[in-house]
C-alpha cells in the first residue's frame, strides 16, 4: 500500500470491542488483568499490553505503530513534546565525560539543552561546522557519544550532506541522531541517508493545525541498546510519555498529513519566488530556490518539495518589528506547520536569552523573519506581506 493508504487504515494493535473505524480515545490510567501472572508478566515484559498509562497507553500505542509503518523504523516512542523526545534520545546516548558533536545551528532550546543543561550533569560537546566533514571527523574522538543535526536548520535552512556525516559516525561506532521537524518522514527514508535514529517534533506537521504537543523517536535498529534504555528505563523514570489526547488528535492529523504537507509547500514554493519581487525584501532563504547553495543536495537527500519555512530579512530589527506589527492576516505567533501561516523574529523570541554575540557565532541575524507558510490561499498571504511592508 502507498504511505496515504497506510496512514488511514493501518488496523489498530487490538481490535476495538464496537469496531471503531477512528482509534479510541482511552484517557484511564490502570488496566486491569485477569490473574496475577499476567500482571506479572505484563511488568516486566514477557508479554506486550499496557500496565500503566504513564509508560503505555492504547491510543499513543496505536500512533506509535502508524508510523513505524510509515516510516519503517524498528521501534517508535511518542513523547509529550518535542523537546521531550530531543531529550531522552540524548539521555539513552549520553553520560558523564561523554561528548556530542553537533552545530551552532540549532533550535535555541536544543542548544541551551546541549550546552547548558547536559552540561551540568557532565556530558560535553563540540560545535562544529556539520557541513565541513573534515571539521566532524577532527572533533570525533573516543569521548564521542553521537553525531546530532537537523535536516534543515532553523531559522538558518542550513543542510548537511547525511552520509557523509553518517560514514564519520560508522568509523566511529556512534549514532548519527537528525531531527527532521522540517521535512516529514513520509516525503524522504533518512534511514537510507545513513540515519540511525530520527527525532521529530510531532507538534508541527503531524499535528494538524497546532492542536496538540508532541515528539517522535524514530529508532531504526542499529543500535539496540537505545531502545533498551528509552523502553526500560527512560519511560519509566523520566516520565515523558505522550498524553493519549494528544495522541488522538496527532492520529487524526497524521490521517491528513500528505495533502496538508504537499499544499503547504507547494504554497512556499510559490511564495518564496514571489517574495524575491517585494521591494523592501533583502533576502529570501528557501531551499526550494534553484540558485539556494542547498538545493541540490535538499532535493537529493529530501526529494522535490522543501518543507514550510521560509526566512527572509529586511534592513534592519525595527523594520522587522514594523512588518510584525502591521500584519493583519498572517499571525505573530511560534510554532511551524500550523494550518495557518505564522511570523516570528526569532533573534528576540526564541534566541531572545541568548548573548549579542551567541546570536553572532549561531547566524541569528537581527534582520530575519521567520515564516511558516499554512494553507489559506498563498496569494492572499502574500498580499498580506507586501501591504506589511509597503
Amino acid at each position: 500500500m502507498k504511505k496515504q493508504t497506510i496512514a488511514i487504515d493501518t488496523k489498530s494493535v487490538r481490535p476495538d470491542v464496537y469496531g471503531s473505524l477512528s482509534v479510541p480515545l482511552y484517557t484511564n490510567v490502570s488496566f486491569e488483568f485477569d490473574d496475577a501472572s499476567l500482571m506479572a508478566d505484563v511488568f516486566t515484559g514477557r508479554v506486550k499490553a499496557p500496565d500503566y498509562a504513564r509508560v503505555e497507553n492504547p491510543t499513543v500505542t496505536n500512533l506509535e505503530y502508524r508510523v513505524q509503518r510509515l516510516s519503517g523504523a524498528a521501534h517508535v516512542t511518542a513523547f509529550n513534546s518535542g523537546m521531550a523526545a530531543i531529550s531522552n534520545i540524548l539521555f539513552a546516548v549520553t553520560a558523564k565525560g561523554r561528548r556530542i558533536i553537533t552545530s551552532r545551528h540549532l533550535f535555541g532550546n536544543t542548544l541551551s539543552l546541549i550546552t547548558g543543561t547536559l552540561k551540568r550533569f557532565g556530558v560535553e560537546s563540540t560545535l562544529c561546522d556539520l557541513t565541513n566533514t573534515d571539521e566532524v571527523e577532527a572533533a570525533a574522538d573516543d569521548d564521542s557519544c553521537c553525531i546530532y543535526l537537523e535536516i534543515m536548520t532553523n531559522p538558518q535552512l542550513e543542510v548537511a550532506d547525511l552520509k557523509a556525516l553518517s560514514q564519520i559516525a560508522r568509523k566511529r561506532g556512534i549514532p548519527l541522531i537528525a531531527d527532521s521537524t522540517v521535512i516529514p518522514f513520509t516525503e524522504t527514508s533518512l534511514k537510507d541517508l545513513g540515519v540511525d535514529v530520527e527525532v521529530l517534533s510531532s507538534t508541527k506537521y503531524l499535528s494538524g493545525g497546532g492542536t496538540s504537543l508532541g515528539g517522535l523517536v524514530l529508532d531504526y535498529g542499529t543500535f539496540p541498546q537505545i531502545n533498551e534504555r528509552i523502553k526500560g528505563d527512560l519511560l519509566f523514570n523520566v516520565g515523558a510519555y505522550m498524553n493519549p489526547y494528544s495522541a488522538y488528535q496527532q492520529t487524526l492529523g497524521l490521517e491528513t498529513l500528505d495533502v496538508r504537507y504537499k499544499r503547504q509547500a507547494a504554497n512556499a514554493l510559490y511564495i518564496a519566488q514571489e517574495l524575491r519581487k517585494i521591494k523592501g525584501i533583502e533576502r529570501v532563504t528557501y531551499t526550494g530556490l534553484e540558485d539556494n547553495p542547498f538545493y541540490e543536495l535538499a532535493r537529493k537527500q529530501f526529494g522535490p518539495t522543501s518543507g514550510a519555512m521560509i526566512a527572509i530579512d529586511l534592513k534592519s530589527k525595527d523594520a522587522c518589528f514594523r512588518f510584525l506589527n502591521n500584519l493583519k492576516l498572517v499571525h505573530r505567533a511560534t510554532n511551524l506547520f500550523d494550518n495557518r501561516t505564522l511570523a516570528i523574529h526569532p533573534a528576540s523570541t526564541i534566541f531572545g536569552l541568548f548573548p549579542e554575540q551567541q546570536l553572532r557565532e549561531n547566524d541569528v541575524r537581527d534582520t530575519t523573519i521567520r515564516l511558516s507558510i499554512g494553507l489559506e490561499d498563498p496569494d492572499d498571504i502574500l498580499e498580506d506581506i507586501r501591504l506589511a511592508i509597503g
